[in-house]
């Protein structure tokens, strides 16, 4: 085989352009090429070039014609293409039990639709079960409306109802467990000031209260549980796990459990004054619900260590830990804490605005969630960091929504910004289209005579022309804006100008109004044929030429869709 930069570059191109539905994308080939030309580590401008011009030369070929070149140049295509299979898990002893634990500060968005996607396909390969846990434990990092968002995102994302657990719920059982612990002396409660302890920590010291008695810790646990005068203030105690205070790390030395904090909760009100901490509640969780394999952040490395801990006290085998890096996303904020000032500001209209990268926008933009997940897949788990620009994320899955929707979505007409045109001499005509062209035929009625609507942006484009095709309907003459009939059979040696069109006779019968809200917030108005006044709220079609779009809603006599993409 040619390993030629040139060679290697188109068919980097061609074996992309393939996985991505007919559009190669030049930064995904630099891995590949620097790999067979590592001299272009010094070069990489003279690179990107390459890839740009040879990228651009790809994308021009239609995608049978890039499965073609492909498969011209591989003959192992079929196997070369197959997409890699999610790692095998280690230490599967029978079901297989893995859990996603997000913050209640708000919706999910791109950012834990990585981790999540790989925590549902990995239970869904072993037939086991993926829980999803509202780590809610800190009343102070609470947003009420997220015990509704993030359950309506798991389950968009898992398409299937999904296991809920709220923490908040299960205060109790983390109490006997934290009583367990002091009881074994396992765990201590400790009054040192936090810089003081930290200090003693730091040097390898004991803190003093760890060698009090048993029953010492257990009188203490209880005036935790009280309020002043019989109890503690907030702050003057928490509980710590009992470790090492030599371990080479002093993070894991004597790390606190549960602590009192007063703040009312938005689901528990003032019901309880001692919280758990992060790695108890979820130690604990894990032990309850049988939880078998951990899938999270790498820079949760430390916390799994902490979790281990707690489970060898109660005799408990912890989940085995795989770690993932993080996507870092470009161009955007993503964070609930970064865009819910936004949105109460009113520069969003909320969390399903189209132009912020949430799943509730991405949901009501009409994509698939299978998208979401096999691009997991395709990252698959690494524990390397990821920078994706907003940008080329989007275009990555919108190649791969393409591939859920473009077998699936029924297509229709929709002429934005509509110019009327007469047609000299055209026939009269009765029309049927297909819904889909591979599986629903037929469905789409026309009744055609001399007036249409095409798009002002086609009306200006086929002024320079002589021939043009109004789709599956007939080829028209084009002189000096005026137009005439030329035949109804279509020959692509005398146009391979294809438009969109509809019927404008009768047309407010006959046709429909239509809004189409932007990514960009903008939006695109014009009419639409008869058969969108049939469909029901959350249908995705493809509207031709245009892109495709979610049916949200009907406004007075406006059918209001939002739009994912081409």
């Amino acid at each position: 085989m040619d390993l030629s930069p040139e060679a290697l570059a188109r068919t980097l191109a061609l074996q992309n352009a393939v996985r991505h539905k007919g559009t190669a994308n030049p930064k995904a080939l630099v891995g590949g090429m620097l790999g067979a030309h590592p001299e272009f580590k010094e070069r990489m401008p003279e690179l990107g070039e390459l890839l740009e011009r040879v990228v651009a030369e790809i994308n021009d070929l239609s995608p049978e014609e890039q499965e073609a070149a492909l498969r011209e140049e591989r003959p192992d295509f079929d196997k070369v293409e197959k997409k890699e299979d999610l790692k095998e898990l280690e230490n599967v002893e029978g079901k297989v039990v893995m859990r996603f634990e997000p913050s209640p500060s708000g919706p999910l968005h791109i950012g834990h639709a990585y981790p999540f996607s790989l925590n549902l396909e990995y239970a869904k390969k072993y037939k086991g079960n993926c829980i999803l846990r509202i780590g809610d434990t800190n009343p102070e990092n609470i947003s009420e409306d997220a015990y509704e968002l993030i359950p309506e995102d798991a389950c968009w994302l898992a398409e299937c109802n999904v296991d809920v657990v709220v923490q908040s719920d299960r205060l109790d059982l983390y109490y006997g467990y934290a009583l367990k612990l002091i009881e074994e002396e396992h765990a201590y409660v400790c009054e040192c000031e936090a810089e003081e302890f930290k200090k003693m920590r730091d040097k390898g010291l004991v803190c003093p209260c760890r060698e009090l008695a048993g029953n010492e810790h257990a009188e203490r646990w209880r005036k935790m549980n009280s309020a002043p005068p019989d109890g503690y203030e907030q702050g003057a105690a928490v509980v710590r796990f009992k470790t090492d205070i030599a371990h080479k790390n002093p993070a894991m030395r004597d790390f606190p459990l549960l602590r009192i904090n007063e703040e009312e909760h938005p689901r528990q009100g003032k019901k309880y004054r001692v919280w758990p901490l992060m790695n108890f509640s979820v130690a604990i969780d894990d032990l309850d619900m049988g939880v078998t394999h951990t899938l999270r952040g790498k820079d949760h490395a430390d916390n799994a260590k902490k979790q281990a801990f707690i489970h060898d006290a109660l005799k408990h085998t912890t989940p085995t830990a795989i770690s993932v890096g993080r996507i870092n996303f470009d161009g955007f904020p993503v964070s609930c804490s970064a865009t819910r000032p936004r949105i109460e500001n009113g520069e969003f209209t909320g969390w399903d605005d189209p132009r912020i990268p949430f799943l509730p926008a991405m949901r009501r933009r009409g994509y698939h969630p299978a998208a979401l997940r096999k691009y997991a897949v395709e990252v698959g788990v690494t524990r390397n960091d990821k920078s994706v620009h907003i940008d080329e994320f989007f275009k990555h899955i919108n190649a791969l929504n393409k591939e859920e929707l473009d077998p699936v979505a029924h297509r229709y007409f929709f002429i934005p910004d509509p110019v009327e045109i007469t047609v000299e001499n055209a026939p009269a005509q009765e029309l049927e289209l297909d819904l889909h062209p591979d599986n629903t035929k037929g469905g789409r009625k026309f009744a055609s005579k001399n007036e249409f609507f095409i798009s002002g942006d086609d009306f200006e484009k086929i002024q320079s022309m002589s021939k043009v095709r109004l789709m599956e309907c007939m080829t028209l003459n084009v002189n000096d804006k005026k137009f005439s009939f030329d035949r109804k059979d279509y020959k692509k040696e005398e146009t391979d100008t294809i438009i969109h069109w509809l019927p404008a006779e009768n047309h407010t019968a006959r046709l429909v109004k239509v809004q189409v809200l932007m990514p960009d917030g903008s939006e695109k108005h014009g009419l639409g044929e008869l058969g969108i006044a049939d469909l029901e709220p959350d249908a995705v079609v493809q509207l031709e030429r245009f892109g495709f779009c979610r049916y949200d809603r009907t406004e007075g006599s406006i059918h209001v869709f939002y739009f994912a993409h081409r």
